[in-house]
């Protein structure tokens, strides 16, 4: 077997799927590629049996067939070529690959095709279409914010509920949760799964910017998502996803509206002198001015810093992990933050004091009880 095609372009198509391949020693086929070829087009699988991501290209050949490439090897090789056409000849008998680019020849030894796990196919699915930036936002949105508990295995992925009008996003590690809704989406069929963090990672690495629309079809194991000439296929978690809703309090008559830029940077500067393991920050409110304080009794560290905003409620302390606080206002957009809380040992609520068209975003923080020193 024989075929022709640009370094560039192939290298920019492997590395486009190489996030789903996995360096298993238990199965050393995950190692590779699956190159198959039919009629001028070269269609590439990479796979660690959970996810899978495949994308195709037109190339010259004359024969079809199919056989597995070692990735890291073929991909240092091509990215180290200059822009021009190579040359692959496999021996269909030993699996011999021998790769021809200009005055170079390179030779590696492939694997037999049969040996590469099969890539699930869509059955009995259920469609959406969602354009890209869209997809990309609600993952950006809530990927911060997935477990990395193994011993929790629902809260490792984002929960995506489909409504009839809506579409909704949702991830905690029960410090923290992200709820963000879209309403110009929505499916046929009310359902809900939950997709895996690392597929989304993949997702979000490799999603266009620019305003295609990705299809996504799911059954009730996987999960396959088209867009460009790229697939991304991934087993969903198959666990029961705890009821979020329960842990957003309801009632808040504590309203504090500060703007989300300056209380980044101070947060970002207070949380310096908190504690390294608990990165408490003790947030004192009264009136229209906003205390936040830090301090480190095994260093002597302290900082303080006043910030002027607006408060409905009754004047009182909170304390919250900052790290926390930084990364949320980091993943909102809006140039107003509203807090929303009832007491200090009850969730806080981070919202946009304006919200987008279409969408609703609602971030949930769990307080730290505060010493009272200071």
């Amino acid at each position: 077997m024989r075929f022709i095609v640009s370094t560039s372009i192939l290298l920019k198509q492997l590395q486009a799927i190489n996030g789903a391949s996995s360096s298993s020693t238990v199965l050393p086929i995950l190692e590779n590629f699956l190159f198959e070829i039919n009629d001028n087009t070269l269609t590439i699988s990479a796979t660690d049996l959970q996810t899978s991501m495949v994308t195709s290209l037109p190339i010259e050949s004359k024969e079809n067939g199919r056989v597995a490439m070692p990735s890291k090897i073929l991909i240092e090789t091509l990215k180290t070529l200059p822009d021009q056409p190579v040359a692959f000849s496999i021996d269909m008998n030993t699996m011999a690959i021998e790769i021809s680019a200009g005055d170079g020849k390179y030779k590696l030894s492939g694997e037999n095709a049969e040996d590469f796990p099969k890539i699930p196919v869509v059955d009995n699915s259920s469609t959406i279409h969602i354009p890209a930036p869209v997809l990309a936002e609600a993952i950006n949105k809530t990927i911060f914010a997935v477990s990395t508990d193994e011993l929790r295995p629902a809260m490792s992925g984002v929960l995506v509920q489909l409504a009839e009008q809506s579409i909704t996003f949702v991830s905690t590690d029960a410090h923290k949760l992200v709820r963000y809704s879209r309403t110009d989406i929505g499916a046929e069929k009310a359902t809900s799964f939950i997709l895996p963090k690392k597929a989304l990672s993949l997702l979000k690495s490799s999603l266009p910017s620019e305003d295609i629309t990705v299809t996504i079809e799911y059954n009730a194991t996987n999960a396959f998502f088209t867009f460009g000439n790229i697939h991304l296929i991934c087993r969903l978690i198959d666990e029961r996803y705890p009821d979020y809703e329960a842990v957003i309090p309801q009632v808040n008559p504590n309203k504090l509206t500060v703007e989300r830029q300056l209380f980044l940077n101070t947060l970002r500067r207070v949380v310096i002198f908190a504690n390294k393991t608990t990165h408490q920050v003790r947030l004192k409110i009264s009136g229209s001015e906003l205390h936040i304080s830090a301090e480190d009794l095994d260093f002597s560290n302290e900082a303080h810093e006043r910030l002027s905003c607006q408060f409905e409620g009754t004047d009182m302390e909170i304390g919250f992990n900052a790290k926390f606080l930084v990364e949320m206002l980091n993943n909102l957009n809006a140039e107003e933050v509203v807090i929303e809380m009832s007491t200090p040992n009850r969730a806080g609520l981070l919202l946009p004091a304006v919200s987008e068209e279409h969408e609703d975003i609602l971030m949930l923080v769990m307080p730290v009880m505060l010493n009272n020193i200071g």
